[in-house]
């Protein structure tokens, strides 16, 4: 009779199967079964082997496909099963991802994990956006918080301390209420002009972002037609997205993106930079 399996907490990074870790990449070739959220990108998932069991556990607002209750106990059904359970959340399991919910069951009815941390969507969309987190004269810190509340409670932040323009403020999940919080920022002290960034499907071949200020975002976000998944960068460094914007998705969607960079290599080993 098989023992008891284990699940393994894994960050799937925020949707460039090349930010993957190697321990995670390692994880998937192993596993028997693969339970994955609606923010799991599809080229990520090619890279799962075929004949491993997949289980789509997805939810957005609104819809769940299974709710966390539901979540937990599959988790506990297929490792005391014996299986090798890969549990694979968008981005960081232990950042906005639930993933510390899930260990806390798991460890409550004595089934073995591990966390394997991934590429979160502050770090990664921001980069590809062309804005770092902090820049010395500009950020010298980062706050990073929820625009979504369990069970769709209502929003309740410090916004006197999130208005602080000293630091990077990254929005999570803030679409359907970004309204809201840029008021709230905008009563709290935070100047109209401050410097903001949306992105959609950051790090895929599909991003898509606009750059504007606490005082428009909205309405660029609209008028551009973003949607979810949608994280939102507030601060003084996004304005050097203009100078530090590097990623080209278009390139990288026609499959030019890798070829595009090797030649940029090529051209500059020519001039001798």
């Amino acid at each position: 009779m098989k023992g008891t399996g284990i699940v393994h907490l894994v960050g799937a990074g925020p949707g460039d199967p090349e930010l993957l870790t190697r321990k995670a990449h390692r994880l998937l070739q192993g596993a028997d079964v693969v339970v994955y959220d609606r923010l799991v990108s599809p080229a990520i998932l090619d890279e799962i082997p075929s004949g491993v069991s997949r289980i789509h556990v997805g939810k957005r607002s609104g819809h769940h496909a299974l709710s966390q209750d539901e979540i937990n106990a599959l988790l506990v059904r297929l490792a005391r099963g014996g299986r090798e359970v890969v549990r694979l959340k968008g981005g960081d399991p232990f950042i906005f991802g639930r993933g510390s919910e899930e260990a806390l069951y798991l460890r409550r009815h004595g089934i073995p994990f591990d966390v394997v941390p991934g590429v979160t969507a502050a770090a990664a969309c921001s980069a590809y956006a062309g804005v770092p987190l902090t820049h010395r004269g500009l950020s010298r810190g980062v706050q990073l918080v929820t625009g979504h509340f369990r069970d769709d409670e209502p929003i309740d932040l410090d916004w006197h301390g999130l208005a602080d323009t000293r630091s990077t403020l990254v929005i999570y999940m803030g679409l359907s209420s970004l309204a809201r919080i840029c008021r709230e920022l905008l009563g709290a002290g935070m100047p109209a002009t401050t410097p903001a960034l949306a992105v959609q499907h950051g790090t895929t071949p599909a991003q898509r972002q606009v750059v504007g200020t606490v005082g428009d975002i909205v309405e660029r976000v609209e008028e551009a037609g973003l949607g979810a998944p949608l994280l939102v960068v507030i601060g003084e460094t996004v304005a050097l997205a203009r100078q530090l914007d590097w990623f080209h998705p278009d390139a990288m969607a026609a499959g030019g993106f890798l070829e595009e960079a090797i030649s940029h290599v090529a051209q500059d080993r020519h001039r001798g930079i």
